[in-house]
């Protein structure tokens, strides 16, 4: 079975597309075969793996996903191929900011992204699909939890990192309603700077809040980060002994181990 795992948070600058990229580039490494899909304007998913070059050449395009959800074709017709064996991508587009407009007067439209994604998932070619959703809480972010089997919520180690949090749970219970079998997998804690109170205080906060799981590994600050985005790479293939390839290792492992 397709596993699909979303990467999803209403507040922006959480590390969402980050994290979703390292995981992606770490299962591969691990053997996992992974269709990242940028649901994301900003295209920041996009541009860990290609070239600004080419990521704005695709996104202005008509193989995007946007194009997709305004045709309602199969996402297998939207499929690239990265540079990195195991990984393929579905990029963004800048146009996804009137996502929302296509949606609106579409049947079911909290489905259209789950009934797309479909025929990737029963041709059984991935053992993961992972989506990086934006940072709102409208119908695509919906659209995209619907379509979900678990979501991974990174959160920012930081005095405004908890902020709005509440909003965000009580978002994931109102798409459960209408699809029941999707689960958070877990609370991933990101950009994290020890030397600080804030790291302690948001790890005290989180393993406090019921029913949460709290992933062990925890993302430092690393300027490989941005150098890695600087060469429109993964942060595991840029450099992969810095600190936050290798605990964006572990924490791959430890998803690889709960599901």
């Amino acid at each position: 079975m397709t596993k699909v795992i979303c990467f999803a948070n209403n507040k922006g600058g959480s590390g969402k597309s980050t994290t979703c990229a390292s995981i992606a580039y770490a299962f591969a490494t691990a053997g996992k075969r992974v269709l990242l899909i940028d649901g994301d304007m900003q295209l920041n998913l996009t541009l860990s793996y290609f070239s600004e070059d080419k990521a704005l050449e695709i996104a202005s395009g008509d193989k995007n996903l946007y194009m997709a959800i305004k045709e309602q074709k199969p996402l297998t017709d939207y499929i690239y191929q990265t540079d990195y064996e195991g990984v393929d991508i579905i990029p963004s587009s800048t146009l996804m900011s009137s996502v929302e407009f296509e949606l609106f007067s579409k049947w079911q439209r909290e489905f259209i992204l789950r009934k797309m994604l479909k025929p990737v998932i029963e041709s059984a070619v991935y053992d993961y699909v992972l989506i990086d959703a934006p940072p709102t809480l409208g119908c695509w972010v919906m659209n995209i939890l619907c379509a979900s089997d678990r979501i991974v919520l990174p959160v920012e180690a930081s005095p405004w990192g908890l902020f709005g949090l509440a909003n965000m749970f009580e978002f994931i219970g109102q798409v459960q309603e209408l699809s029941p079998t999707l689960e958070l997998l877990g609370v991933a804690v990101t950009k994290v700077d020890a030397r600080k109170n804030y790291f302690k205080q948001t790890m005290e906060t989180l393993r406090e809040t019921e029913g949460i799981r709290v992933f062990d590994s925890v993302i430092h600050l690393d300027s490989s980060v941005e150098w890695a985005q600087d060469n429109s790479k993964p942060v595991g293939s840029y450099k992969k002994s810095s600190r936050r390839a290798l605990e964006y290792k572990a924490l791959a492992d430890e998803i690889l181990e709960i599901y």
